[in-house]
Formats: C-alpha cells, structure tokens, sequence
C-alpha cells in the first residue's frame, strides 16, 4: 500500500462512524470542548450526506444516556442508528455485517468518549483491516489527559490521525465544483 492509498481518502471507499454522542453522556463533558466537537461532526455529516459517503451512528445503551443529541441526529437523516451494550462499536452484530457488506474499507471515526468506545472501535477496526482515520478535533473525553493518551494508542494501531477539514478536503479533492462551493462554506 502506498503512503497515498493509507493517508487520502477517497469517497467511493469511505464510510463515517459517530460514536455515543448522547444526551446524558455530553452532559458530562466540557461545554467549551462539547461545543467544537459537535460544531465539527456536523460538518463531517454534511459533508457525507453532500458526497454520498455512508455514516453509520452508534449509541451507548440509550435507556441510560438517551439519544444522539438532537442537533446532530437532524444532520444524519441518511444515517443507520445501531443501539449497543459493549463499549466497542464493534460489539453490535449489525453494525460489523452493515461496515462489512458495505465493501467499503476506509472508516472515519468520530465521537466520545476517545479513550472507552471510541479507541476500543478503533482497535477492532485495525484488527479487522479497515483502514481507520481518527479525526482528532471530532473526538473527545472527559479528561484531556485520557483523550491524549488514546490519540497515541490509536495510532501505535496504524490508525491515520486527522481533523475535520482534512477529511472535508480529501473527499472533495478539487475546487470550484458546486459540492466544493457549497462545503467550504461550512469551514469558514
């Protein structure tokens, strides 16, 4: 595989992952962090939904800390939703037979908390062979501390680390279409 097939990301092989971004579970979190974070899966969102790239949404025991939050749960009207008890997203049956029928290879991942579900994810995906993108600025934890630390093990796993335009750019790969024009808005 070439450094260019690791690091870019191409639509057609893409797919999103919003990991436990609920109602409960921001309550806990920074107000000031919570607010980036789901500023930037919204534009990921958009940004999938504008280019046709699938995004798939998991939600950590929703009788206990309810439902994606609200803002983001309208931007993901495409998305498949996927209820589960296992702290890795790859504990639901049907969220690994959606990612593997897919035929998609290429998996972004957001969401919280960055050291629980989201490295536990990230591990399993590299185990499976996905090529994984972590986006950093869309990824959070209670602690900065632990949100480092998985950030660093993430990527001892081979997973690429990255932010929100990056990916937004990447999918895009040139100016000037009408995608280009009306994405780029939401970075400015």
């Amino acid at each position: 595989m070439s450094v260019k097939d690791r690091f870019f990301l191409e639509r057609d092989k893409a797919v999103l992952v919003v990991i436990d971004v609920q109602e409960k579970l921001c309550l806990a979190m920074d107000h000031k962090v919570l607010g980036k974070l789901t500023k930037n899966i919204g534009i990921l969102l958009e940004s999938a939904a504008e280019m046709n790239v699938p995004v798939l949404v998991t939600e950590q025991y929703v009788k206990g800390l309810g439902a994606t939050l609200a803002e983001l749960k309208e931007k993901s009207a495409t998305a498949s939703f996927y209820e589960k008890m296992s702290f890795s997203s790859c504990g639901s049956p049907e969220f690994v037979e959606t990612l593997k029928a897919s035929g998609r290879t290429q998996i972004i991942v957001t969401g919280m908390e960055t050291h629980v579900c989201v490295l536990q994810t990230v591990i399993e995906l590299r185990d499976a062979g996905f090529e994984v993108h972590v986006v950093k600025d869309a990824v959070m934890s209670r602690d900065k501390r632990n949100w480092q630390t998985a950030i660093e093990a993430m990527t001892l796993t081979g997973a690429v680390p990255t932010c929100t335009e990056s990916v937004m750019f990447q999918l895009l790969k040139v100016a000037g279409t009408e995608e280009f024009k009306k994405l780029c808005k939401l970075v400015r």
